[in-house]
Protein backbone atom coordinates (compact mmCIF):
# COMPACT_ATOMS: atom_id res chain seq x y z
CA UNK A 1 0.00 0.00 0.00
CA UNK A 2 1.01 3.74 -0.95
CA UNK A 3 3.08 5.05 2.13
CA UNK A 4 1.90 8.84 1.92
CA UNK A 5 -1.29 9.03 4.90
CA UNK A 6 -2.91 11.15 2.38
CA UNK A 7 -3.86 8.39 0.14
CA UNK A 8 -4.88 5.69 2.89
CA UNK A 9 -8.08 4.12 3.11
CA UNK A 10 -9.61 3.70 6.42
CA UNK A 11 -12.59 2.86 6.56
CA UNK A 12 -13.31 -1.00 5.95
CA UNK A 13 -16.75 -1.41 4.93
CA UNK A 14 -16.27 1.13 1.94
CA UNK A 15 -13.20 -1.35 1.36
CA UNK A 16 -14.97 -4.49 1.72
CA UNK A 17 -17.84 -2.98 -0.36
CA UNK A 18 -15.01 -2.15 -2.96
CA UNK A 19 -13.81 -5.70 -3.02
CA UNK A 20 -17.10 -7.10 -3.32
CA UNK A 21 -17.66 -4.85 -6.17
CA UNK A 22 -14.37 -6.30 -8.33
CA UNK A 23 -14.73 -9.41 -7.24
CA UNK A 24 -11.56 -10.60 -8.31
CA UNK A 25 -8.14 -11.12 -6.77
CA UNK A 26 -4.64 -11.71 -6.92
CA UNK A 27 -3.96 -14.17 -3.99
CA UNK A 28 0.21 -14.08 -2.39
CA UNK A 29 0.67 -16.95 -0.93
CA UNK A 30 3.61 -18.53 1.23
CA UNK A 31 5.84 -20.39 -0.74
CA UNK A 32 5.45 -18.57 -2.61
CA UNK A 33 2.46 -18.80 -4.79
CA UNK A 34 -0.17 -17.01 -6.78
CA UNK A 35 -3.12 -17.40 -8.04
CA UNK A 36 -6.13 -15.06 -9.85
CA UNK A 37 -9.39 -15.66 -8.37
CA UNK A 38 -12.96 -14.78 -8.63
CA UNK A 39 -14.16 -13.89 -4.99
CA UNK A 40 -17.14 -13.58 -2.43
CA UNK A 41 -16.98 -11.25 0.94
CA UNK A 42 -18.68 -13.74 2.63
CA UNK A 43 -18.55 -11.31 5.90
CA UNK A 44 -16.62 -8.55 7.30
CA UNK A 45 -13.64 -10.78 8.20
CA UNK A 46 -14.02 -13.84 4.97
CA UNK A 47 -13.07 -13.60 1.84
CA UNK A 48 -14.45 -17.08 -0.52
CA UNK A 49 -12.03 -17.75 -3.31
CA UNK A 50 -11.79 -21.23 -5.39
CA UNK A 51 -9.00 -22.26 -8.25
CA UNK A 52 -9.00 -25.47 -10.67
CA UNK A 53 -7.49 -28.75 -8.57
CA UNK A 54 -4.78 -28.47 -11.36
CA UNK A 55 -3.56 -25.36 -10.13
CA UNK A 56 0.38 -26.03 -9.26
CA UNK A 57 -0.37 -23.18 -6.33
CA UNK A 58 -2.86 -25.29 -4.42
CA UNK A 59 -0.89 -27.42 -2.66
CA UNK A 60 0.29 -24.29 -0.91
CA UNK A 61 -2.42 -22.61 -0.22
CA UNK A 62 -4.18 -24.62 2.59
CA UNK A 63 -2.73 -23.47 5.86
CA UNK A 64 -0.83 -20.83 4.11
CA UNK A 65 -0.80 -16.62 5.02
CA UNK A 66 -1.96 -15.47 2.41
CA UNK A 67 -2.90 -11.31 0.78
CA UNK A 68 -5.62 -11.10 -1.60
CA UNK A 69 -5.01 -7.38 -3.36
CA UNK A 70 -7.49 -6.34 -5.24
CA UNK A 71 -7.40 -3.50 -7.94
CA UNK A 72 -9.64 -1.09 -9.07
CA UNK A 73 -9.09 1.41 -11.81
CA UNK A 74 -5.25 2.44 -12.59
CA UNK A 75 -3.78 5.46 -15.00
CA UNK A 76 -0.98 6.73 -16.10
CA UNK A 77 -1.06 10.71 -15.34
CA UNK A 78 0.84 12.82 -17.43
CA UNK A 79 2.29 16.23 -16.07
CA UNK A 80 1.05 18.39 -18.61
CA UNK A 81 -2.01 17.76 -17.67
CA UNK A 82 -2.15 19.78 -14.63
CA UNK A 83 -2.25 23.52 -14.27
CA UNK A 84 0.81 23.78 -11.76
CA UNK A 85 3.77 23.91 -12.90
CA UNK A 86 6.97 21.40 -12.22
CA UNK A 87 4.77 18.36 -11.85
CA UNK A 88 5.87 14.74 -12.38
CA UNK A 89 4.48 11.51 -13.94
CA UNK A 90 2.60 9.62 -11.61
CA UNK A 91 0.22 6.58 -11.66
CA UNK A 92 -3.14 6.81 -9.80
CA UNK A 93 -5.03 3.75 -8.55
CA UNK A 94 -7.65 2.34 -5.93
CA UNK A 95 -6.51 -0.78 -4.18
CA UNK A 96 -7.53 -3.12 -1.48
CA UNK A 97 -5.04 -6.03 0.44
CA UNK A 98 -6.76 -8.53 3.06
CA UNK A 99 -4.19 -10.59 4.64
CA UNK A 100 -4.86 -13.75 6.95
CA UNK A 101 -5.24 -17.35 7.11
CA UNK A 102 -6.22 -19.38 4.84
CA UNK A 103 -8.35 -22.57 5.34
CA UNK A 104 -9.80 -25.08 2.91
CA UNK A 105 -13.35 -25.43 2.34
CA UNK A 106 -15.42 -28.44 2.29
CA UNK A 107 -17.51 -29.44 -0.91
CA UNK A 108 -20.80 -27.90 1.02
CA UNK A 109 -19.08 -24.89 1.81
CA UNK A 110 -17.73 -24.58 -1.96
CA UNK A 111 -21.00 -25.40 -3.08
CA UNK A 112 -22.77 -21.85 -0.80
CA UNK A 113 -19.64 -20.16 -1.86
CA UNK A 114 -20.21 -20.56 -5.96
CA UNK A 115 -23.82 -19.60 -5.51
CA UNK A 116 -23.22 -17.06 -3.71
CA UNK A 117 -20.72 -15.77 -5.95
CA UNK A 118 -22.72 -16.67 -8.98
CA UNK A 119 -26.13 -14.73 -7.30
CA UNK A 120 -24.00 -11.70 -6.25
CA UNK A 121 -22.83 -11.27 -10.03
CA UNK A 122 -26.24 -12.45 -12.04
CA UNK A 123 -28.26 -9.74 -9.82
CA UNK A 124 -26.04 -7.48 -11.38
CA UNK A 125 -27.02 -8.61 -14.95
CA UNK A 126 -30.96 -7.59 -14.38
CA UNK A 127 -33.12 -7.47 -16.29
CA UNK A 128 -31.69 -10.49 -17.28
CA UNK A 129 -33.08 -13.40 -15.35
CA UNK A 130 -31.43 -14.84 -12.53
CA UNK A 131 -29.09 -18.11 -14.05
CA UNK A 132 -29.08 -20.63 -10.73
CA UNK A 133 -27.28 -24.17 -11.02
CA UNK A 134 -30.81 -25.71 -10.99
CA UNK A 135 -30.52 -24.89 -14.60
CA UNK A 136 -27.68 -27.56 -14.97
CA UNK A 137 -28.13 -31.41 -16.28
CA UNK A 138 -28.70 -33.36 -12.85
CA UNK A 139 -25.24 -34.31 -11.10
CA UNK A 140 -23.39 -31.82 -13.16
CA UNK A 141 -22.74 -28.94 -10.79
CA UNK A 142 -21.60 -31.86 -8.48
CA UNK A 143 -19.27 -33.64 -10.98
CA UNK A 144 -17.60 -29.67 -11.96
CA UNK A 145 -17.29 -29.12 -7.92
CA UNK A 146 -14.68 -31.70 -8.11
CA UNK A 147 -12.42 -30.33 -10.69
CA UNK A 148 -11.67 -26.84 -8.22
CA UNK A 149 -10.58 -25.90 -4.43
CA UNK A 150 -12.49 -23.26 -2.29
CA UNK A 151 -10.75 -21.65 0.14
CA UNK A 152 -11.45 -19.28 2.83
CA UNK A 153 -9.04 -15.99 4.15
CA UNK A 154 -9.85 -15.21 7.32
CA UNK A 155 -9.38 -11.21 7.48
CA UNK A 156 -6.66 -9.92 10.14
CA UNK A 157 -5.72 -7.04 8.48
CA UNK A 158 -7.08 -4.58 5.82
CA UNK A 159 -5.67 -1.93 3.94
CA UNK A 160 -6.23 0.29 1.10
CA UNK A 161 -4.84 2.87 -1.17
CA UNK A 162 -7.14 5.85 -2.85
CA UNK A 163 -4.16 7.58 -4.84
CA UNK A 164 -6.32 9.95 -6.92
CA UNK A 165 -4.34 13.38 -6.27
CA UNK A 166 -6.04 13.97 -2.89
CA UNK A 167 -3.10 16.24 -2.41
CA UNK A 168 -3.39 18.33 -5.75
CA UNK A 169 -5.34 21.41 -5.84
CA UNK A 170 -9.02 21.20 -7.20
CA UNK A 171 -8.21 23.00 -10.88
CA UNK A 172 -5.32 20.32 -11.05
CA UNK A 173 -7.55 17.75 -10.35
CA UNK A 174 -10.80 18.76 -12.57
CA UNK A 175 -8.15 18.92 -15.53
CA UNK A 176 -6.43 15.57 -15.32
CA UNK A 177 -10.46 14.00 -15.01
CA UNK A 178 -11.65 15.78 -18.20
CA UNK A 179 -7.55 14.46 -19.34
CA UNK A 180 -8.55 10.87 -18.73
CA UNK A 181 -12.39 11.24 -19.52
CA UNK A 182 -11.24 12.02 -23.13
CA UNK A 183 -8.88 9.26 -23.30
CA UNK A 184 -11.94 6.96 -22.45
CA UNK A 185 -11.11 6.39 -19.17
CA UNK A 186 -14.42 7.71 -17.01
CA UNK A 187 -13.68 4.80 -14.65
CA UNK A 188 -10.85 6.73 -13.48
CA UNK A 189 -11.54 10.65 -14.02
CA UNK A 190 -15.09 10.07 -12.08
CA UNK A 191 -13.10 9.05 -9.33
CA UNK A 192 -10.62 11.94 -9.82
CA UNK A 193 -13.15 14.42 -9.93
CA UNK A 194 -12.81 16.67 -6.99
Amino acid sequence: MHPNRAFHWTDEGEMLAFVGQVSFATICAEGPAVVHAPLLVAAPDRLLFHVSRANPALERLEGARAIASVLGPDCYISPDWYESADQVPTWNYVAVEAQGPLRRLDQAELAASLDGLTRAHEERLAPKRVWARDKMAPGRFEAMLNAIAGFELKIEALRGTRKLGQHKNVEDRRRVADALAALGRADAAELMRP
